[in-house]
Order: structure tokens, then sequence, then C-alpha cells
């Protein structure tokens, strides 16, 4: 639906969902700058948590701030707006909340709404806006792409990913270094990596190996089938090679009946009465190497500090995240509603990528899992093809403020919140 006759001077709402990243901040200020200078737009405002803001009236005045504030978000990492994982279901199911949205939009002259994050921010965005066409509000509803997963269908790649890509490289290059020094004691490292159902951030950690020396040594992905005899004879190839090995691992590896192997973790890790261990991909495959292999094994997990290591942001990702952000303003001034703003890579070299847009229906509704040429033939590292993919989006060092005891500097809003209009929800 276009909007032909939209209210001069309405509002528009941010709103960020999901797991934090690096750089989801610097699409809300590229939505708020271009925001704020455009003459259709009077007041940004903030939700408070994503849409669980919305539904509670929990909503500041963005257009209060300081703006070296909203300035700073490109170089703090998180969600400095808030985010959340309230899922909404189906119209059917939860038209209450959608209208209860509407509501709130009504009440404080909303008439844009942008929403940063992924495939169910997406689909919540998509359903609001239909909602609001069915109702005759007049309603732009715009999608902001984040995940450090990059798994977001009709999109290149995600703002997120470039950061968290350079970032477990990174850390599997040094730890692959402390475990080269120290191979006579500790034989083997496990790096766990996010990425439940796609590979791609694990497959990232492929970019530290510039020579068969180098960690990673080994990387398994959720697209490949796990089994444990093959993997016991990777790590054995490995040792014999080089007296150690560096193992990365996506959280949601799976058998090959496509059950994730910490769900069903078979008869290579149970107890004395024969119960099934469940755990982490890391623990499992501690488990698999010490008894089948014979050897001393240890691992490491990241945890949220991979989608949050702003210290050492690409600055591609910073800038086409910011990019992405402006682009949803733009394309919204010019008429579109109901899109996403996707990056669409025109060349690797050199490196261009400009955006466009896709329905947010058709990215609710996809996945992008790694292409199989991506993945060598034995399943277990990356191709060149996934090195030349990768590459350009680690390029750079975001900046970052750092204070006089040496540590960065991150921003927070002030939140001036705007009075409540409507009666308590939830």
């Amino acid at each position: 639906m276009v909007i032909k006759n939209m209210v001069e001077k309405a509002n528009a709402i941010v709103a960020q969902s999901g797991g934090p990243t690096a750089v989801i901040n610097s699409s809300a200020c590229g939505v708020i700058q271009a925001a704020m200078k455009s003459n259709k737009i009077d007041r940004v405002f903030g939700a408070t948590n994503g849409i669980l803001g919305v539904i509670e009236e929990d909503i500041f005045d963005i257009s209060a701030e300081k703006a070296e504030a909203i300035e700073a978000l490109k170089r703090t990492p998180a969600a400095a707006i808030g985010s959340c994982r309230y899922k909404l279901k189906s119209l059917d199911d939860s038209r209450g909340d959608y209208e209860r949205i509407i509501d709130v939009f009504k009440a404080h002259n909303i008439r844009y709404f942008f929403y940063a994050g992924g495939n169910d921010s997406m689909d919540t965005a998509d359903k609001v806006n239909k909602l609001a066409a069915d109702t005759g509000y007049e309603l732009v509803c715009m999608g902001v792409p984040k995940t450090i997963d990059n798994d977001l269908a009709c999109t290149d790649h995600c703002p997120g990913y470039g950061s968290v890509a350079k970032y477990v490289a990174t850390c599997a290059m040094e730890a692959g270094k402390d475990t080269e020094a120290l191979y006579t004691t500790d034989t083997c490292t496990i790096l766990e990596v996010m990425g439940r159902n796609a590979g791609w951030i694990a497959a990232a950690t492929g970019l530290a190996a510039r020579c068969p020396e180098d960690a990673p040594h080994l990387v398994y992905l959720p697209e490949t089938a796990f089994t444990a005899e093959k993997f016991v004879a990777d790590v054995k190839e490995v040792l014999a090679n080089f007296k150690r090995v560096f193992i990365v691992a996506g959280e949601g590896l799976k058998n090959e009946d496509g059950t994730y192997i910490t769900a069903d973790a078979g008869s290579f890790a149970k107890d004395s009465f024969g119960h099934q261990q469940l755990g982490g991909v890391a623990e499992v495959l501690k488990a698999v190497i010490e008894k089948e292999v014979g050897i001393k094994a240890r691992f490491n997990k990241l945890g949220t500090n991979q989608r949050s290591a702003m210290h050492f942001a690409s600055l591609t990702d910073v800038n086409e995240a910011y990019m992405c952000g402006k682009k949803a303003v733009e394309a919204a001034l010019a008429g579109e509603n109901g899109k996403m703003v996707t990056l669409v890579r025109e060349s690797n070299d050199p490196y261009k990528c400009t955006t466009g847009l896709a329905p947010l229906y058709d990215v609710a509704n996809g996945e992008k899992f790694m292409p199989r040429e991506f993945i060598n033939e034995r399943g277990n590292h990356i191709t060149d093809a996934m090195r030349d993919y990768v590459r350009p989006l680690v390029q750079g060092e975001a900046p970052v403020t750092v204070d006089t005891d040496g540590l960065p500097v991150y921003m927070r809003f002030e939140r001036k919140p705007l009075d409540k209009k409507l009666p308590k929800y939830l």
C-alpha cells in the first residue's frame, strides 16, 4: 500500500528487536538523523524494548536528545533504544496486540514506523502494516535489517554480520596462537560460536586460516550433517599433521537426521546409566575427543561478547548499517511502504554495495543458509568463494571514543518519556 495523503508533520517511531549487535545503533542513528532532517516528520520517538514498548506505551522523545548523543550511537554497541524478544503471533491469534499498536500510534500521531530486526520483526511490521491498511489508518512501515546470523532472505548480507565475523575470526586467530604455543599440554581447543540454523558466523572464522597451520583447522556448520565417526577421523588427521587441532563449531550442529547434537548426543556421550548427556556443542565435542581420540581438549564460548564487540567492529559494517537506516527513511518519504531495506553487492574487487528494497512478507518468510559452494567438499572448512564473500565485510576499524581510564565511552539516552494517553494494556 502506498500512502498518498499522508498527514503533514506526523511523528515517527524507531524500535529495535531481537539480539543486539555492534551496529544496530548505527542503523538507528541513520533513521533518526534522516527523519529529523525531513520536513514531513515532526518528532522522532523511541519505543523502549521494541514492539513491547509500543504495546505498553513506553515511549520516549528522541528528538529531545542531544545531537552528540545521537551521533554517538555509531560508536555504541547493543540496542540503546532497548530491544525485546516479544513474539507476536498471527493477526487472528494476537489481534488485540496489533490493535493496541495501532491505537498507540493514533494516540501519538505516529505515521512512520521503522523497525530494526530479523525475520520475526519483519513479520510483525508486515502485520501491523496490513492491519493499518485494513482499518484505514495511514501508516508507513519500513524494516531495517539486523542480525549477526546473516540469515535474512532477500539481502546479500545483514548489518551486524561483518562485525561479528571480524571479531570471531580474530578470536580464532588469537586463541589458535595460544594452542600452538602450548600444544604439548593443551592439544585441542574448541571455539563455539552463535548460529543456530545457519553457519555464517562459524564460517567467518575460516578467514583466519591463511595457511594450513593456522587456526581454525576444522570448521563445522549446521548446513552439513555431523557424524562422530567422521569428526574423529578429521581430528586425528589434523593431529598427525600439526600435533594440535583448533576447531570451530556453530551452536546448531545437527546429526544426519536433522536433530541438534546437543539434543540427541548419541551413544558417544552417555553417562554410566546410559542417559544421554545434554549440553552445548563444545561440551559434546570435547567429550567425543577425550574419549575417542584420547587427548586433552578445552573449549571457549564467546557468548554475547561476539555480538556486542564494538571495540573491534568493522567500519564497513558500521557504515552500511547507517546507510540502511537512512535509506529506510528516504524510501518512506518517497512513497514506499511495507518494505525492508536490503544490501546489494555490486562488485567484490573493488567492493561496492548499494541498497534495494524487499517486501516485508518475503523477508519474514525466508531464511538464507550457507550455499554449498562456500563449504569445502569434506564439510569441515570453507572455500575461497566464502573468503571472497566475507573479506570485504570485515574491512576497517570503527572509531571508538576512549576515556582517560583507557576504556571506551558509550552513550546512554536521557529518555524524556511521553505522557501516556491510553489505559494500561499489559
